[in-house]
């Protein structure tokens, strides 16, 4: 399904109250420890596809028989913690795979990790990638390294079973730590079911943990119940819309929180830049726009959170603003290689874009074609970083469904503020 969109004016801008749903990265996480620890009660988990899939592959897992076929589709986060969960799985067998482009991303430094641990884990096709056998078993070592700026969700995948382990775990990291707000996270939703850890240096050490408790409570009942925060990843694009709008618009968020685990809430500091300012009552955020960005070009380190370094290029792009995005390697091995992705798509609206192996720049210019088609490569946030262009010029995004990765229902809050979508 293609959708082309349209807006009237940036004036026009309704502020709903939205409710975002739960953080993709939280909920997929913690999916995994209530698969551990089974008197987890989670609330406002994400409606995405990737944590649906993660829930169904985690169910199935309790019906499994011998050599059981799973399949994540085209969830990277899922295939990468199913892998160290079924490793520890004593007694099961599976073939863990996905979709096309899953099988050329890479896994082999999470395999041979957990191989150090005792794993037994073998290749069905190309080595270094899915689908893979996993024959589960109990592990006997609790002591690991691998290269640090490798995706933090193989570090995750690690930390999360690690509690399960007979002397839980002592992971080496070796050079240069990549997003270290996800690794932050892992630690502190372990933290929260009462699980032991520290990290000092490039050392993470996680304690054996076979049962639950909240640190923060002596209450059994509340121990067991867990709220997840909605998603910044999603609040991205309503930054955007914002940040392209005119002074004094407003949208109202919920349910979100100012000391979030979630590196993606740098969008805060990011987007004053642009001119936006981020409100917090009670549960909710107001984003609103209080001036006109004067910068020529933004520069800016997304190593600690690469997932917008999308949505903020369209965003430069539509304020006329160039920028010098960097620490974004990770992203070449995302859906899509989003980096040429991006390069090709703004370059289509008339942007001078150029990208090296880990960073993008962009020129200042003033060009957007209009009606421009903008090709999704199957990777959800291509098609959700640029809907705001609408606001400046009627665009065409091509396969619009792929948004149900990670935001179902983006389209429907989108009409709600005001944008006009039709279906060709």
């Amino acid at each position: 399904m293609n959708v082309h969109l349209t807006f009237n004016s940036p004036s026009a801008i309704r502020n709903p109250q939205l409710s975002i749903t739960g953080s993709k990265s939280e909920t997929n996480r913690l999916l995994l420890l209530q698969a551990l620890y089974p008197n987890l009660k989670l609330e406002n988990t994400s409606n995405s596809d990737d944590s649906e899939v993660m829930t169904k592959a985690l169910n199935s897992s309790f019906t499994i028989h011998h050599s059981s076929l799973i399949d994540v589709h085209h969830a990277g986060t899922a295939m990468r913690f199913l892998t160290a969960y079924f490793a520890i799985q004593e007694g099961k067998e599976v073939v863990l795979t996905g979709s096309t482009r899953m099988k050329e991303r890479p896994i082999k430094i999470l395999v041979e990790a957990l191989q150090q641990l005792g794993a037994e884990i073998s290749y069905e096709e190309q080595e270094g990638f899915p689908p893979l056998r996993i024959k589960g078993k109990k592990l006997s070592h609790s002591k690991v390294s691998l290269p640090a700026n490798v995706s933090s969700q193989y570090i995750s995948a690690l930390l999360l079973i690690a509690p399960k382990l007979e002397n839980g775990l002592e992971l080496i990291l070796e050079g240069e730590i990549t997003s270290v707000p996800y690794i932050k996270m892992t630690l502190a939703l372990l933290n929260e079911i009462g699980v032991e850890t520290s990290f000092v240096d490039n050392i993470i050490s996680v304690h054996p943990q076979f049962t639950i408790h909240n640190s923060h409570s002596s209450d059994s009942e509340q121990a067991e119940q867990f709220t997840i925060e909605s998603d910044w990843s999603s609040a991205s694009y309503f930054y955007s819309i914002i940040a392209l709008s005119d002074i004094g618009t407003e949208i109202n968020l919920s349910s979100y929180k100012p000391n979030s685990l979630q590196g993606d809430s740098a969008l805060i500091e990011i987007y004053s830049a642009f001119g936006v300012e981020t409100i917090f009552d009670n549960n909710s955020m107001l984003l609103r726009k209080t001036h006109n960005p004067q910068l020529t070009t933004h520069n800016l380190q997304l190593n600690n959170c690469p997932d917008i370094a999308q949505t903020i290029a369209v965003t430069c792009f539509g304020l006329g603003i160039g920028c010098h995005l960097t620490g974004l390697h990770t992203l070449k091995i995302k859906e899509t290689d989003r980096l040429e992705a991006l390069k090709a798509e703004l370059t289509k609206l008339g942007a001078k874009v150029s990208v090296t192996h880990e960073s993008l720049t962009l020129e200042p210019s003033e060009n957007s074609n209009p009606n421009t088609s903008i090709k999704t490569y199957q990777d959800h946030r291509m098609a959700m970083a640029f809907a705001p262009l609408a606001l400046k010029v009627p665009i065409v995004i091509e396969e619009a469904e792929v948004v149900s990765k990670s935001y179902p229902t983006f389209w429907d809050d989108l009409k709600s503020v005001g944008f006009k979508i039709g279906n060709i």
